[in-house]
Formats: structure tokens, C-alpha cells, sequence
């Protein structure tokens, strides 16, 4: 593949998104493809400062503050780490992405899903995922990977938890070509059998 692609990944924490991202740049590596890795928040540099306040502040946090914090992160994320990759040919992957903000903060606490997707378009500069993996799992085995040791998005609750879960559900409705759901409770290595069949088969569509 000569072609840069952005490659992202989402769902609920404890879904496998992060294990399936690492064993996809395994996979890219040994094809001698060469890749990034990045995540949101918290790419390199200024976004580990705003992933520290988001997940762990301990105070109260608006749910406005919130999302603009995300949106800081996300346009960062985009300019200085996955813009200038792509358009160097490299295939990055991002461990969430623009999805998450309107899984999360618009089904799950319920803000205004079209204002999200404005400011969402601000912070990208209208660019969005060449493809995105969704990995689906029930709420309740989600909670159970994750443990007892929950950081502040973790803690919000099952009714939460199951409104951003069918908010994904219903991004992948409305945008199939880009949105792959995958089903997490799979084993490991069906999903990245999976995966792979995706990731090869869009990359020569895309050529």
C-alpha cells in the first residue's frame, strides 16, 4: 500500500479495540508497511497532559468542559501527529476518534448530536477515518474486563454505558462503508483474522 490511510478504533473500554490496534501494527509491521500509532486523548506530547485531566481530575468536570477537552486533544491529535503522517504514505492507527466524542457525550450524556458533529468537523478540519472498527460487546462483560480499578469514563454507570454502546451501533447504521462493526466476543484471533480480511480488502478498494 503507497496510499496513507486513517485507520480507527473504537467502543467501549475493556472491548479489545487497543489489544486488536497493537496486533494490526504487528501484522503491518512484518508486511514492512509502515505505520503509527496514536490514541486519543493522549497522543504524544500535549495530549498526555489532557488525558491525565480528563480521566483522572478528580474534581467536578461539565459535561461542556468535557468535550471541548476532547476536541482540544482531537485537533492536536490531527495537525501535529496524523496529518503528517498520512500525507508521508504511513498507515495510522488511533485507539478513538471523533466517534467516541459522539457515542460518549452525545448518546451517552445526552448533548446536542449536531452541535458535536460541528465541533467535531472544527477540530478535524473536516477530515474523518478512512475506515473505523467498532468492537460491539455487551455492557456487562465490558465492566467485568475493565475490573475494579475504573478511571472517571469508566465509573458512569451501566444506563450510561448502554446508551454509548447503542450510540455506536447507530453511527455504524448510518455510515456502513466507513463503520465495520466487529464482535468483540469473539476470540482474539478470529477478530484479527477479521480485521485483516477488512483492512486488506479497503486497501485495494482504496488503491
Amino acid at each position: 500500500m503507497k496510499k496513507g490511510l486513517f485507520i480507527t478504533f473504537e467502543g467501549a473500554d475493556g472491548c479489545g479495540k487497543t489489544t486488536q490496534m497493537q496486533l494490526l501494527a504487528e501484522y503491518l509491521e512484518k508486511k514492512n508497511i509502515a505505520f503509527l500509532l496514536t490514541r486519543e486523548p493522549g497522543g504524544k506530547g500535549l495530549g498526555e497532559k489532557v488525558r491525565e485531566i480528563l480521566l483522572n481530575y478528580k474534581g467536578p468536570v461539565s459535561d461542556r468542559c468535557e468535550s471541548f477537552l476532547f476536541l482540544a486533544d482531537r485537533a492536536q491529535n490531527i495537525d501535529i501527529i496524523v496529518n503528517p503522517a498520512v500525507a508521508e504514505g504511513k498507515i495510522v492507527l488511533c485507539d478513538r476518534h471523533i466517534d467516541s466524542t459522539v457515542a460518549y457525550q452525545g448518546y451517552g450524556r445526552g448533548l446536542d448530536i449536531e452541535r458535536i458533529n460541528m465541533l467535531n468537523n472544527i477540530a478535524t478540519n473536516n477530515k474523518k477515518p478512512d475506515l473505523t472498527f467498532v468492537f460491539d460487546i455487551d455492557v456487562e462483560t465490558s465492566m467485568k474486563r475493565v475490573g475494579k480499578e475504573k478511571d472517571r469514563m469508566e465509573s458512569a454507570g451501566i444506563e450510561f454505558h448502554n446508551r454509548v454502546r447503542n450510540g455506536y451501533l447507530e453511527l455504524a447504521k448510518q455510515e456502513p462503508e466507513r463503520i465495520k462493526v466487529i464482535n468483540a466476543a469473539k476470540s482474539i484471533e478470529e477478530i484479527h483474522q477479521e480485521i485483516i480480511q477488512i483492512f486488506e480488502t479497503y486497501g485495494r478498494l482504496s488503491q
